[in-house]
């Protein structure tokens, strides 16, 4: 277990000089003791508090790199079990299995494909796991190689034989794939061969306990870059499993568990594999590898994916401006809505049913919808002819008229004298829009 606020207090300089952005240095004690600061903040500590201060500094789930260049996954780092308390910071990495058994360069091919652009934000899996189901190494050499060659993304390469592992790691070694595993038997020589060539290792025992004695005896060759599979299939042991990794981590500081997890799917059908697949994305899994590799069984759950670790604290939202929706000419409609995200795409959705080219003025609501941002003054008058002026508005259209939306109708007289322009009340659901512009403009 961690050290206290007050123990870690005794080893800092004490100067109070808020440097590290803390108030004193019993605040950012308290901030290390409860995993939310890091030591290398504090400019004056000693080398020797540092070392006694190791173990409380670290944050409480450690920070293991997959994959290289522009396509690392950042797993770990997490410092809370409830996503209301503060948020989540590293989205899990989603893992397509491909078998060194199958057609490997079309299922490659498929993988790399799949990305998909929605309501403003761009979802994709970002780690390709090979498998060595044929127990022949040159065969699965040759699939990482094929696999490495048709896409750039993070991979994790899975045997359990080190001299089949050594082979095909040599040929993706500085793409930092996570080696996957060590276990009871092959620790040893899976933890060399990961340190030599510094990638990340996948650690799998049979139990709980079993996999804390795994992460123990692999610290103690002096590594740990390493992400933990408690061994369960399962799904509500596996459940069970990741939430102890994450609570004793978390809340007691236990260091064996304070690394990232990986779970696997085993259900056939892709629907069910989804469900389960969610289930461990939500608890609290840092990648899931899963056989399902089509886009509309994935979309589904890279969105729950996204959702997740957003900042609960900050809503979603687009960029103010002003869009255009077809190919819009001086004589076409202008909308006006907030920006918050869901209200925006709503909206676009609607107007594009429509038929007629239109604008759409997206205005700095800081991200929340109509009503929220009009009670809260941030949807006034004032505002919408500021965003007006700054969109440059002015300068595409020569009708001056904006239609806002009816939920707002009694801002009418005050944006026309505010701005100059003849306000139109608009429907109050966006699902009016449709039948409102073939009424007003078409």
């Amino acid at each position: 277990m961690g050290l206290t606020g007050l123990e870690i207090y005794k080893q800092l300089p004490k100067t109070n000089c808020k440097e590290c952005g803390s108030p004193t240095c019993l605040a950012f004690a308290m901030a290390l003791a409860a995993g939310k600061a890091s030591l290398d903040a504090c400019p004056y500590v000693t080398d020797e508090a540092k070392e006694a201060l190791d173990s409380a500094s670290a944050p409480p789930i450690k920070m293991v790199k997959v994959g290289s260049g522009d396509n690392v996954v950042d797993l770990g780092e997490e410092t809370e079990i409830f996503r209301h308390d503060k948020r989540f910071f590293h989205p899990t990495g989603v893992a397509v299995l491909i078998s060194d058994t199958e057609d490997v360069a079309t299922k490659a091919e498929k993988f790399d494909a799949l990305e998909f652009y929605r309501v403003g934000m761009d979802f994709k899996t970002n780690i390709v796991a090979v498998k060595c189901d044929s127990g022949d190494a040159a065969k699965f050499k040759t699939a990482v190689e094929t696999v490495a060659g048709k896409t750039q993304k993070a991979m994790i390469l899975m045997a359990e034989d080190p001299a089949v592992m050594e082979g095909a790691l040599a040929v993706v070694a500085d793409r930092k794939p996570l080696v996957y595993a060590a276990t009871a038997e092959n620790f040893e020589k899976m933890t060399e061969l990961a340190k030599s060539k510094g990638c990340p290792l996948a650690v799998r025992g049979k139990s709980l306990d079993e996999t804390a004695d795994l992460v123990e005896k692999i610290v103690a060759l002096d590594y740990k870059e390493l992400v933990l599979d408690s061994g369960a299939r399962e799904t509500s042991k596996v459940l069970a499993d990741l939430t102890q990794f994450r609570r004793l981590a978390v809340r007691k500081k236990y260091r064996p568990f304070g690394y990232p997890t990986i779970a696997f799917t085993d259900k056939e059908d892709p629907r069910e594999e989804m469900v389960q697949a969610g289930v461990y994305l939500s608890k609290y899994a840092d990648i899931v590898v899963m056989k399902a590799s089509e886009k509309q069984q994935l979309l589904p759950l890279l969105a729950w994916r996204q959702n997740l670790y957003t900042d609960p604290q900050k809503p979603i939202a687009v960029e103010a401006k002003l869009y255009d929706v077809g190919t819009p000419g001086e004589d076409s409609p202008v909308y006006v809505t907030t920006n918050f995200s869901l209200t925006y795409f709503i909206v676009e959705g609607e107007v594009e049913s429509s038929r007629i080219p239109s604008r759409i003025l997206s205005v700095d609501t800081n991200g929340i919808s109509v009503l929220t941002a009009y009670a809260d003054n941030k949807f006034s008058a004032e505002i919408i002819s500021e965003a007006i002026k700054k969109s440059g508005l002015e300068d595409k259209v020569k009708h001056r008229k904006i239609v806002i939306p009816g939920y707002v109708a009694v801002l009418k007289g005050a944006l026309e004298e505010e701005s100059g322009w003849e306000v139109m009340v608009g429907p109050r659901e966006a699902s009016g829009i449709t039948k409102y512009s073939k009424d007003n403009f078409a």
